[in-house]
């Protein structure tokens, strides 16, 4: 029986992308800065990253499939915040950016670690962007990490 599995290694030459919303920026800018943390951490060199901001989280899809058509990135970090509020509104966005997130994965082989939060409230995301329950953006870059050296080990 194979076992594969990946590390949390960066392969020489790999690129990697962040795409993230201005929207909440209090929130989204504490998740890009911890996804960058992680990176240098992880031996990722600072010019191996390309950050991509776009007006929201409904926005981030749309630039995703874009860069992972363009083949220079082996793994893609999707970072935002959407907070419910009054209208379906909320939903719609946090849904739609999943989906659409996970279709780009999907259609194009390059991973991409999903960390758009989708809170109820403004203290749930300041929680997970930094706070008692850590920083998501760096989570979602050790994904990132971790996927891009899984994926080129299988067959």
């Amino acid at each position: 029986m194979t076992h594969y599995e990946g590390d949390l290694r960066a392969i020489d030459g790999t690129r990697f992308a962040i795409i993230a919303s201005r929207w909440n920026p209090r929130i989204s800018d504490t998740l890009v800065a911890g996804a960058r943390k992680a990176f240098a951490d992880n031996g990722v060199a600072e010019d191996a990253i390309d950050v991509v901001r776009v007006p929201g989280a409904w926005e981030i899809p749309a630039a995703a499939a874009r860069v992972a058509a363009a083949g220079g990135h082996r793994a893609i970090v999707a970072l935002g915040c959407v907070v419910r509020g009054d209208t379906r509104h909320y939903e719609q966005v946090a849904d739609g950016c999943s989906d659409g997130l996970m279709r780009v994965a999907l259609d194009s082989g390059v991973p991409i670690a999903n960390g758009v939060l989708a809170v109820d409230r403004f203290e749930d995301a300041e929680r997970r962007a930094g706070g008692s329950h850590g920083n998501k953006g760096e989570e979602a870059a050790l994904v990132a990490i971790e996927m891009a050296e899984l994926l080129g080990k299988l067959p």
